[in-house]
């Protein structure tokens, strides 16, 4: 969807920082940044309206296009994707296969009482190497391979933890990294 939105209307883009590098690929192929908010979708609308981004979302599937409003709407991203379906006249296998493939990994961690969690991020940030990280929301590491992002659950006593790579195996290799420098 942003590929098509982008091919009509350059710009930034944004999603939260637990979603899909593919967002990054495909807007960096039109020229355009992206950049990543806390999970939650007034996060991304925030930094949406603070980047002015043509288009936004969370990697659970919902589009943010501000053009008709500042919020996740299901009809919206179904309506853009089928116009971009139509204007490629191609089929889905062959639309899928235009774009990296990426595989993510999700798991959580229970929170034991009394651990803190800036200790268990300086901790990971020291024993892991990484080519760039985030602390906007809990912490995301970034590898040439792919990212891991731990945070805190705003609604349980565990830490979440997501991998994405370009193989499903290197995905789960981030997370056992992880769980083992805890």
């Amino acid at each position: 969807v942003a590929d098509y939105v982008l091919s009509k209307t350059p710009g930034t883009t944004v999603s939260n920082l637990s979603s899909s590098r593919a967002l990054d690929d495909v807007s960096a192929q039109h020229g355009c940044s992206c950049f990543h908010s806390a999970v939650g979708e007034v996060n991304v609308v925030q930094m949406m309206k603070e980047k002015n981004a043509v288009i936004g979302g969370e990697g659970n599937g919902g589009v943010i296009y501000p053009e008709l409003h500042y919020g996740r709407d299901a009809l919206v991203g179904v309506a853009l994707f089928l116009s971009y379906f139509v204007e490629k006249n191609t089929t889905m296998t062959q639309l899928k296969a235009s774009f990296p493939q990426y595989y993510m990994v999700k798991n959580k961690i229970d929170l034991q009482a009394g651990v803190d969690i800036k200790t268990i991020r300086e901790k990971l940030e020291q024993t892991i190497p990484y080519l760039a990280k985030s602390t906007l929301d809990g912490l995301r590491l970034d590898f040439a391979e792919g990212w891991v992002h731990i945070r805190p659950s705003n609604t349980e006593t565990i830490i979440r933890l997501y991998a994405e790579a370009k193989s499903h195996e290197k995905a789960k290799e981030f997370i056992q990294i992880i769980k083992q420098n805890l």
